[in-house]
Parts: structure tokens; sequence; C-alpha cells
């Protein structure tokens, strides 16, 4: 028909069931949520373990780590000067010896306290050895308390004075052991370790023993020092 009028189209959609598909994301919009769901920062490292966690316990926490160990060390050396000083004094002063010549009746007799310089010596290790036993406990406060400067200044004193002390000791008595051994030919002194050598052998033994104690009591002077300036 000429007048026949249009009749506009219907559309139905039929529900499959199916849920609608949703039209893929600008490019911006993509980007945008990207940058959400992205986390705000770097996950956190790991923390490092602490300075020091693998070391010993005497060498952490800096400068009293660094005390503590000297005063550990400070005590295993006063017991260990205890032997050599206590040692020289016993063989100084058990230095005996008796030389038979043609009967018994007629003897040299040589003996410790014949040379003054010897009875020093022997005095001088007998206080030696008792003030390394007194200065135990003063050493472990050391090691308790590290930053206790007090005791470590008496101890630095008092070990000052037992090393001039042990050395002039020893300088007297390393002089009677020259002679003893050499002699002096322009004095007409004879050396009588030809004869008595149980002496000679006792008395030089004594004089290197407590050589021996000066060089341990210069490091616990030397240690006391740094212990001391490290604050």
């Amino acid at each position: 028909m000429n007048g026949s009028t249009s009749e506009a189209a219907t559309v139905i959609h039929m529900d499959d069931g199916k849920a609608p598909v949703a039209p893929p994301p600008a490019a911006g919009a993509a980007a945008s949520a990207s940058d959400a769901t992205a986390p705000s920062s770097a996950a956190p490292a790991p923390r490092k373990a602490a300075v020091g966690g693998g070391l010993p316990f005497l060498l952490r926490s800096g400068a009293d780590g660094f005390r503590r160990c000297l005063a550990v060390i400070d005590f295993l050396l006063r017991v260990a000067a205890f032997g050599p000083t206590l040692a020289a004094a016993i063989s100084t002063g058990t230095s005996d010896e008796r030389l038979s010549v043609f009967t018994q009746f007629f003897q040299f007799h040589a003996r410790f306290d014949d040379f003054p310089a010897f009875t020093f010596f022997m005095v001088g290790n007998a206080i030696a050895a008792g003030y390394l036993v007194l200065s135990l406990p003063f050493s472990a406060v050391g090691i308790i308390r590290p930053k206790a400067t007090g005791v470590r200044l008496f101890l630095l004193v008092c070990d000052v004075v037992m090393m001039l002390l042990l050395t002039a000791a020893g300088a007297a008595a390393a002089a009677i052991v020259y002679v003893a051994h050499w002699g002096n030919r322009r004095a007409n002194w004879v050396p009588i370790c030809m004869q008595f050598h149980g002496f000679c052998q006792r008395t030089s033994g004594a004089v290197v023993a407590s050589f021996l104690a000066v060089l341990v009591f210069i490091v616990l002077i030397l240690m006391a020092v740094c212990a001391i300036r490290r604050r």
C-alpha cells in the first residue's frame, strides 16, 4: 500500500541465564585501577640482625664490653703471675747447700740469707704473691662493673708499686747470681757455682721466674691504662 506506515521494530532481549559481559575498560581506567591495587609502598625489608649478635657476650655493648673483656684478661693474668712469684720466693727461701771438703766436719755452706740481696728478693716476691691474691676480688669487680674507674685506678697504682718492687729485687738478685756464675777477676771473686750447683740453679731459676712476673705486671698496667682511657 502506498500509504503504508512504518512500524518501529521492537527488540526483545532474551534472558539466557548468563551474566552480561561488561565492556573492556578504557586504557586510562585500567592504569588507574592497577595503581589502586598496587601496594602504596614496598614491603619492609627484613630487619638485620643486631650488631654484635654473633660476637661473644664480652665484646658486645661497645666500650663496656671492651672493658669487661680486659677485666677478664686482667683476672687471668693475676692468677698466672701468682705462680712465678710464689715459686721464686719458695725457691730462694729453700736455697741451702753444704759442700763437704775432705771430711764432713769441714764444710762450706751456701744459704740465701748469707746474701742480703737474696733476702730482699725473697721478701719482695712473697709480698707480690700476697698482693696478687688480695687483688683478685678487686679485679672481679671490674668484670661485674666495667664502669668502675675507681677500682681500676687503685689497682693501677698498686700494680706500679709491685712492679717497681719486683724489678728492684730481681735486679739485686741477678747481680749476685751473675757474680756467683762468673766471678770477678779484678776483685778476685771466684765463681762459686762450680761447686754449689744446686744453690745456683735454684737462685737462677727464681730470678727468671721473678722477671716473668714483672712482664705480667707491665701488661696489667698497660691494660689498665687502656681501660681507663676508653670511655
